[in-house]
C-alpha cells in the first residue's frame, strides 16, 4: 500500500550503521513522534530537530580566547605528557601552540594510542572546544572536535545541538540523524508553487538539510525558512486528513431530525432558570444542524459552569422527538453519573426514559440496559467507552455527545459513526481550545462557543499565598467550616514520591484530620469507583466539609454550595488545569475564592501563569496565554490520544501558516477529493511521513 519509495524511511533505526538495541532504546526517548504503538522508523530521525546550535567559526588564537567560548584553533603538536604508570588520576596532557602563544590539551583518562594517533607531534591539527584560564594559562579540556589540518572540511562550522537522554552521546545521535538523512529519497513537491514563493520555502529535503547541517546558526531558528518550511508539510499533512475525515464521515449521509417540539417545548418550561443568549445561539445551529441532511459534525465550547450540559440535553430531546435515541459519553464514571444527575430528573419530567452504562453496571441489570437500547425503549443513555464496545446495539442512534473531546482522538471519532445509522455528533470540551489549536485538532467540526456564564454565578476572588503561610490558611479554613462552608483542597500527587518533594493527597489528609477529625473525606484516581462515589457524595451532602483530592475533581464534578479551592503547588500546575480547578467553586450563588499555594521561588513562568489567574477568570484568554507559554502538545492535556503533539511545529512561532494549510487542504480535495493528480499522489506521500496513514485509508476504503 505504501509507495516502495519510502521504504528506507520506514525501516527500524536499528538498520542505521552503529544502532544496536541499547542505542535503539535511547534515541526513542528523544524522538518526537508518537511511539506508543510502534518502534522507531529511521524517518523519525528527521524530525528530531536540534534546540540550539554552537558556532564554530570563532578563530581567535590561542592568546585572543576568552574564558568559557567555544573556539576552533589551528595549532602545532609540540609534545605528550602521559599520567606517571600507574596514576590514572593525573590527567593525559598535550602541549601545542599558534603564533600567539601555547596552550595545554588535558584529557582524563586519556588513552595513549588514540591520543598520539590523533594528534601527531610537529603535525598542525584543528581543535574545537571550550576554553578555560587556570592561573594566565591558557586550555581546553577534552575538545570536541580534532582534525588533521587535511581533513580540516570533516570539522562542523555550526554544529546543531539535539535534545538528549541519559547515555545518549550527543556524537552517537548526531552521526545516526546524518544517516537517516542519507537515506532520504528523490520526492515529488507536494507544496502549491504559489506558496512556496510567497514563504520563499525550499524544497523539504533542502530544508531538512539545512536544519541538520546548518552553514548559519540562523538556519536552525524555529522561525527559518527551512523550520517553518517542514512546520506548513505538518500542519498540511494534518488538515489533509481532518478534511478527508470530516469528507468521509459527511459522505455517510446523515437523516434529518425535524423537531416537533413536542419534548424540547415541555422541558425548556420545565428549567429553573433561563437560557443564556450563547446558549439560545448554540441550540439554534445544533437545532439546524440536525434537520439537515447532511451528518453534524459540532463541537461545542464553553467554560467550565457555561451550562454546556443543557444546552446537549435539549439537543438529544430534538433528536429523540424526531424518532431517534441518543448517547451522551463521558471520559470518567464520576462525570458520567454526574452528568446523570443532571439530566435525568430533567427527561424524565417530559416523558423521556434514561440509563447509565458504565464497566459497574454488571450481570441483569446490563442486560436490561442492552435490551432497552436495541428495542428503542430507552431513549438516552450515559456512559463511559463502554457504550461504544461491541456488544452495545441502538435501536436507532440519532445524536452522539461526546463529553471533554480532547481525550478522545480522530479515531475514535470514527469508530462512533460506525454505531447506528450515521449518527449526527456533538463534542462537548470545557477545555477553552484557543482558535488556532481549534483548527489543527477539529478542522473537521463547525464551532460553537458559549461565552457568557449563567445568572446568578459570582465571579470567584483568587489570591496567591506562599506555603510558609500555611498556618494562617488552616486557621481561615477553621472559621470556614465553622460558618459552613465547603472547601476542596487540591495535592498534585497522590502519595508521596522518592523523587518529587511535593505534598501528597494522603499526608496532606493525615496532617489536616488531626485538626477537622471526621468533616475531612479524601479522593484520588487509585481509589476504587465505589469509594470515589462514597467520598464524592458525603462531601456533596455535607457530611464531610474538607476534601482532600488530586486532580480526579478537575473535569466535571458538581458541588453547586463548595465556595473554597486551595490548590497545593499551585507552580506545579499549568495555566489549562489551575482554570479548570478553580472551575469547580462559583457554582452556586454565594461568593467563591481560589488560593493558589506556591513555594518560593518561582520561576518566570510560574509567576507569570499566577498573575494570569489573578487578574482574569476568561477561559479563552487563558488559554491563548497558556499556549504563548507552554506550547500546544501540553495544552491538550495529551500528546498521545490523537491531539495535535506536533513533532516540527511549534503554534506559538509557526500559527500564522495553519490557516493556509487549511485553506490550502481544503481547495486541493475539493479540485482532487482522491488524490490522484500529480500533487494529489505527492501529497499521499506527506501523509505517510508525518504518520497520517489513517487517511490514506480513508482514500483507499472510498
Amino acid at each position: 500500500m505504501r509507495p516502495s519509495l519510502l521504504d528506507p524511511l520506514f525501516a527500524p533505526i536499528t538498520t542505521l550503521p552503529g544502532v544496536g538495541d541499547k542505542v535503539a532504546a535511547l534515541i526513542e526517548k528523544v524522538v518526537p513522534a508518537d511511539l506508543s504503538a510502534r518502534a522507531a522508523r529511521v524517518g523519525d530521525l528527521l524530525f528530531v530537530l536540534p534546540h540550539s546550535v554552537i558556532d564554530r567559526r570563532n578563530r581567535p588564537g590561542i592568546a585572543y580566547a576568552a574564558e568559557g567560548a567555544i573556539v576552533t584553533l589551528e595549532v602545532r603538536v609540540d609534545r605528550h605528557q602521559p599520567p606517571p604508570s600507574g596514576n590514572r588520576s593525573v590527567p593525559y596532557r598535550v602541549f601545542a601552540h599558534d603564533d600567539t602563544g601555547e596552550i595545554g590539551l588535558t584529557f582524563f583518562r586519556g588513552h595513549a594510542a588514540y591520543l598520539e594517533k590523533a594528534l601527531p607531534e610537529g603535525e598542525q591539527v584543528i581543535v574545537s572546544g571550550r576554553m578555560e584560564w587556570f592561573n594566565g594559562r591558557p586550555s581546553m579540556v577534552h575538545p570536541d572536535h580534532i582534525a588533521l589540518v587535511s581533513e580540516a572540511d570533516k570539522l562542523p562550522l555550526v554544529e546543531p545541538v539535539y535534545p538528549l537522554t541519559a547515555g545518549l552521546a550527543p556524537k552517537v545521535l548526531r552521526r545516526t540523524i546524518g544517516h537517516a538523512v542519507e537515506r532520504l529519497p528523490n520526492l515529488l513537491e507536494w507544496l502549491d508553487p504559489d506558496v512556496m514563493r510567497r514563504h520563499s520555502f525550499p524544497s523539504f529535503s533542502a530544508a531538512l538539510r539545512r536544519l541538520h547541517e546548518p552553514a548559519d546558526p540562523l538556519d536552525a531558528l524555529p522561525d527559518s525558512a527551512a523550520w517553518r518550511r517542514l512546520a506548513y508539510d505538518e500542519f498540511l499533512a494534518g488538515q489533509v486528513s481532518l478534511a478527508l475525515v470530516r469528507a468521509r464521515v459527511r459522505r455517510v449521509n446523515g437523516a434529518p431530525r425535524i423537531g416537533t417540539g413536542k419534548l424540547t417545548t415541555p422541558l425548556r418550561a420545565a428549567l429553573p432558570y433561563s437560557l443564556t443568549r450563547s446558549q439560545e445561539t448554540a441550540l439554534a445551529e445544533i437545532g439546524a444542524d440536525l434537520e439537515k441532511p447532511d451528518r453534524m459534525l459540532r463541537l461545542l465550547q464553553g467554560d467550565v459552569g457555561s451550562g454546556k450540559t443543557v444546552v446537549a440535553l435539549m439537543a438529544m430531546a430534538q433528536a429523540v422527538e424526531a424518532g431517534g435515541q441518543a448517547a451522551l459519553m463521558a471520559p470518567t464514571e464520576i462525570l458520567a453519573r454526574q452528568h446523570l444527575a443532571t439530566i435525568a430528573p430533567l427527561a424524565e419530567k417530559v416523558g423521556m426514559r434514561v440509563a447509565v452504562l458504565t464497566g459497574r453496571e454488571k450481570g441483569r441489570e446490563r442486560t436490561a440496559i442492552l435490551d432497552g437500547l436495541a428495542n428503542g425503549s430507552i431513549d438516552i443513555v450515559i456512559g463511559t467507552h463502554a457504550l461504544f464496545q461491541d456488544a452495545v446495539e441502538f435501536h436507532n442512534l440519532a445524536l452522539a455527545v461526546i463529553d471533554e473531546q480532547h481525550r478522545f482522538g480522530v479515531h475514535q471519532r470514527l469508530a462512533m459513526t460506525a454505531k447506528g445509522d450515521a449518527p449526527d455528533m456533538l463534542v462537548m470540551t470545557a477545555t477553552p481550545i484557543p482558535r488556532t489549536l481549534v483548527l489543527t485538532a477539529f478542522g473537521d467540526m463547525e464551532v460553537s462557543r458559549l461565552t457568557e456564564k449563567p445568572a446568578g454565578r459570582q465571579p470567584i476572588r483568587t489570591v496567591t499565598l506562599p506555603l510558609e503561610r500555611l498556618d494562617e490558611m488552616v486557621a481561615r479554613m477553621r472559621d470556614a467550616v465553622s460558618e459552613g462552608k465547603k472547601v476542596y483542597w487540591i495535592c498534585p500527587l497522590v502519595e508521596e514520591s522518592e523523587e518529587i518533594k511535593l505534598m501528597s493527597a494522603e499526608d496532606r489528609f493525615a496532617s489536616l484530620k488531626a485538626v477537622f477529625g471526621d468533616r475531612i473525606g479524601l479522593v484520588h484516581g487509585r481509589m476504587k469507583g465505589a469509594d470515589k462515589d462514597e467520598a464524592m457524595r458525603a462531601f456533596k451532602e455535607g457530611e464531610t466539609r474538607i476534601l482532600i483530592a488530586t486532580t480526579v475533581i478537575e473535569v466535571g464534578v458538581d458541588v453547586p454550595d463548595a465556595t473554597i479551592i486551595v490548590i497545593e503547588h499551585a507552580e506545579r500546575f499549568g495555566l489549562a488545569q489551575l482554570h479548570q480547578l478553580r472551575g469547580r467553586v462559583g457554582r452556586g450563588s454565594k461568593p467563591s475564592s481560589c488560593v493558589l499555594l506556591y513555594k518560593d521561588p518561582l520561576g518566570e513562568t510560574a509567576k507569570r501563569r499566577l498573575s494570569v489567574m489573578r487578574e482574569t477568570e476568561d477561559g479563552f484568554l487563558i488559554a491563548e496565554e497558556d499556549l504563548k507559554l507552554r506550547g500546544e502538545g501540553e495544552l491538550l492535556g495529551t500528546r498521545q490520544s490523537g491531539t495535535p503533539g506536533f513533532q516540527v511545529a511549534r503554534i506559538e512561532v509557526h500559527a500564522d501558516l495553519l490557516e493556509t494549510a487549511r485553506d490550502d487542504a481544503r481547495l486541493l480535495l475539493t479540485r482532487d477529493p482522491d488524490l490522484m493528480s500529480e500533487r494529489g499522489k505527492a501529497v499521499q506521500i506527506l501523509l505517510y511521513l508525518f504518520s497520517r496513514d489513517e487517511a490514506v485509508r480513508l482514500l483507499r476504503a472510498g
